[in-house]
């Protein structure tokens, strides 16, 4: 987990980075929406992973070309712009995320689930929650054991110990 100096640095790197992009002259990158998603830098602020998401999935792999060649421009301009002793070196990665979430609700909405009429909480109230049986000493309900028969096929149980 990333420390708050850390975070605090991923989410500036983000920021910027965002504002950046519009100023990138490749074609490459111009030609369709590209974001910043998320940055994951090292703690030795050597490296930072960044995520970015294409709005056009048949061009992404050209964009992913384009910020790699921009990448130098890039991080020159981050060095201007943030005050850090180290600018990290920038590595690009395809965030799926929204992809994958997109799916994930496709999904959701082909499932044929049925609707209650009242649209409450699992059981409404207190006094719809199911009821379990308790024992007096330990408030767990404990399952009960069959009853033990004798040879004669006789409960035990019943008897009382003399």
């Amino acid at each position: 987990m990333p420390s708050n100096r850390i975070g605090r640095i991923n989410e500036e790197i983000q920021r910027e980075l965002s504002d950046l992009l519009r100023t990138v002259k490749d074609p490459r990158v111009q030609k369709t929406m590209v974001s910043v998603t998320r940055v994951d830098t090292t703690s030795d602020l050597r490296y930072a992973k960044v995520f970015v998401s294409v709005y056009d999935k048949e061009q992404s792999k050209e964009v992913m070309k384009g910020l790699k060649a921009a990448g130098g421009y890039l991080r020159h301009e981050l060095a201007n712009r943030l005050s850090l002793r180290y600018t990290p070196e920038l590595v690009w990665t395809e965030d799926h995320s929204i992809t994958y979430g997109a799916r994930i609700l496709d999904i959701l909405s082909t499932l044929d689930i049925p609707k209650d009429e009242e649209e409450s909480p699992v059981w409404g109230g207190v006094h719809d929650a199911p009821s379990f049986p308790q024992s007096e000493s330990s408030g767990i309900s404990e399952p009960s054991a069959p009853a033990e028969n004798d040879a004669e096929g006789t409960s035990l149980e019943g008897e009382e110990e003399q």
